[in-house]
C-alpha cells in the first residue's frame, strides 16, 4: 500500500532544502527524500575551497550571467537575489564578508556550519528527512523509492524534484532521473558539461609543469577578453579562468591566450630585439619579457615552431590553444541541459505531471562560477516550494 504524504521533496541539495523550507513555512507536512547517506554532498564539496554564496554587482549584470535562461530566471532572482542570499545566510548564524571581486563568503569559509544550522532549522519546522531513499520513478500517481527497508511507495499531494544535474555522480548528481521524466513526456535538453576544464594531449616536455598555476594572462574568445588564473594539469587546462570561457569554447568558439596583456605587440617586439641573439630563445623570453616557466611552456607547446621578430610578438599576444574539447561531463562543476523551460509553467510545475515541480540544476540553465550557481539553485528552490505549497 502507498503511504499518503502531504508534500514530498526529492533531493536534499540547496534547491531541495530551500523548497522543503518554503513548504514547511506554509504549513505543509514535508517528507524530504535523499538518495545518498547524507545531505548536501555537492554543497559541502563546493565549500572545501571556500563557499562562494553569491556575488555583489548590479542586478542586470548579475542576471546577464545566466545567458539565454535569464528571462526565465528573472522573476525568481528578483524574488530572491544576492541580497536575499546574504540575509538568509546571516539568519542561519553566518557572518559574511565580501571579497574585492564582489564574491560573498561565510567568515568560516566552509559549508558545514551553515548546513548544520539549516538542517536544525528544518528539523525544528517538522521536515521529515529520509536518507538512502532513492527515487525510482512513478507508478500511476505513486512515487517509488528504493530504501534500506526495501521498496517503498508513497502518494504525495505535491512533489518538488531537486535532483541536480549530471556531474559529480558520486555526490548524487548523476542525471539518472532524465529517462524517467522523458517517459512521462517531459521535454529535456541533452546534458552538456559547464564550468569544466579542457582536455589537452600534452607533449612530454609539459610534464614538469603539471600543477603550475598560470597567472598574468587573458583569455580571448571572440570579442570577449577575460583575465583569470588557471592551472596546467595532467589532463589539460583547468581552473577559474578556463571555466569562465568554457561554455563558449564548448559550443565551438576558438580560444586564444594573451600571455602579456599589459604590453603592446610593438612593445614586445622592441624588447625582444634588444636582447642578444646568442642567447637561447627561452633565455631571451625570460630576460626580455620576464615570462615565467608556465607561460613559456604554453608558448612553446601551442606556438611551435616558434617564429621570430614581430611574428613572435604577435603570437605572444594571441596564442591559439589547441585542445581536444571539454573534459568529461562527470568532471564538470555544473551542467547545461535538463528540463526545458517549455516543459514547465511559470510556477516551475511540469505541464505533463501536474502537482510536480522542478528546481535547481535539473532545469536547463547554466552560469559561471562565482556565486551564480548557488544563488539560482536557492532561488528556484524557494520559487518551486512556494508554488507547490499553494497547489492545487
Amino acid at each position: 500500500m502507498a503511504a499518503p504524504v502531504d508534500a514530498l521533496v526529492v533531493g536534499a541539495g540547496p534547491a531541495g532544502l530551500m523548497a522543503a523550507e518554503a513548504l514547511a513555512a506554509a504549513g505543509r507536512r514535508v517528507v524530504l527524500a535523499e538518495g545518498k547517506p547524507s545531505v548536501g554532498r555537492k554543497f559541502l564539496m563546493a565549500g572545501k575551497s571556500g563557499l562562494n554564496l553569491t556575488k555583489v554587482e548590479p542586478f542586470e549584470v548579475f542576471l546577464a550571467r545566466y545567458g539565454s535562461a535569464a528571462p526565465h530566471l528573472r522573476p525568481m532572482l528578483e524574488d530572491f537575489g544576492p541580497g536575499d542570499v546574504e540575509g538568509w545566510a546571516r539568519g542561519l548564524g553566518q557572518d559574511l564578508f565580501t571579497g574585492s571581486s564582489g564574491r560573498v563568503f561565510p567568515e568560516a569559509m566552509k559549508a558545514s556550519p551553515l548546513l548544520r544550522a539549516w538542517l536544525a532549522r528544518l528539523s525544528g519546522a517538522g521536515v521529515d528527512l529520509r536518507i538512502r531513499w532513492l527515487w525510482r520513478g512513478w507508478e500511476d500517481d505513486d512515487c517509488l523509492f528504493e530504501t534500506p527497508d526495501g521498496a517503498m511507495r508513497i502518494t504525495p499531494q505535491v512533489t518538488v524534484f531537486a535532483l541536480g544535474g549530471a556531474s559529480w555522480a558520486r555526490l548524487g548528481s548523476d542525471g539518472a532521473w532524465a529517462p524517467v521524466l522523458a517517459r512521462r513526456d517531459v521535454a529535456l535538453e541533452p546534458f552538456r558539461p559547464a564550468n569544466m576544464g579542457l582536455s589537452v594531449a600534452w607533449s612530454p616536455h609539459m610534464q614538469r609543469h603539471f600543477g603550475a598555476p598560470v597567472k598574468g594572462t587573458t583569455l580571448i574568445v571572440g570579442t570577449d577578453v577575460v583575465r583569470g588564473e588557471y592551472v596546467i594539469s595532467a589532463r589539460g587546462l583547468e581552473g577559474g579562468g578556463i571555466y569562465s570561457v568554457s561554455a563558449a569554447v564548448r559550443d565551438g568558439a576558438d580560444l586564444f591566450l594573451d600571455l602579456m596583456p599589459d604590453w603592446s605587440e610593438d612593445g614586445i617586439a622592441a624588447r625582444l630585439s634588444g636582447v642578444g641573439t646568442k642567447d637561447s630563445l627561452p633565455n631571451r623570453l625570460r630576460k626580455a619579457l620576464r615570462l615565467d616557466p608556465a607561460r613559456q611552456a604554453l608558448l612553446s607547446e601551442f606556438g611551435r615552431p616558434l617564429p621570430a621578430g614581430t611574428a613572435l610578438a604577435r603570437l605572444i599576444k594571441r596564442l591559439p590553444v589547441r585542445h581536444a574539447g571539454p573534459r568529461p561531463l562527470d568532471e564538470a562543476i555544473s551542467t547545461a541541459g535538463g528540463v526545458m523551460w517549455g516543459a514547465l509553467d511559470g510556477n516551475l510545475m511540469l505541464r505533463a505531471v501536474p502537482g510536480s515541480f522542478c528546481a535547481g540544476e535539473m532545469l536547463d540553465w547554466e552560469a559561471p562560477t562565482g556565486g551564480y550557481l548557488l544563488t539560482a539553485c536557492l532561488a528556484t528552490g524557494l520559487w518551486a516550494g512556494r508554488a507547490a505549497a499553494r497547489y492545487p
